[in-house]
């Protein structure tokens, strides 16, 4: 059974950076057969795509598209989300996602708050 679970959130004012990391937790696990991305859920609002990887290419959020990068490092099965130019309307709970076939994966989820 995989697990994912990510790290890196945090308080970080307007226009700054934060890089998200979300490492997947299973010996057979291969980027090569899994989509990976990134959610995001705000307080009252339904959860969101943010990025999203399959074997081909890379989608993003129309809101974060020039602003956020989705990479991965393949021998140490870790996702990253590197966010720039962040704005008060990204803060939210980040959460890290894996799709192999009809199985999802979800991690617990990682707070990003963006204030001055």
């Amino acid at each position: 059974q995989l697990q994912v679970a990510e790290s890196g959130g945090g308080l970080v004012q307007p226009g700054g950076s934060l890089r998200l990391s979300c490492a997947m937790s299973e010996n057979q696990f291969h980027f090569h057969y899994y989509d990976v991305g990134w959610y995001r859920q705000a307080p009252g609002k339904q959860r969101e795509l943010v990025a999203l990887k399959n074997r081909d290419t890379t989608n993003y959020a129309d809101s974060v598209k020039g602003r956020f990068t989705l990479s991965r490092d393949i021998p140490t099965k870790t996702v990253y989300l590197q966010m720039n130019s962040l704005k008060p309307e990204d803060a939210a709970v980040y959460f890290c996602y894996a799709a192999l076939g009809t199985s999802n994966y979800w991690g617990q989820g990682t707070q990003v708050t963006v204030s001055s």
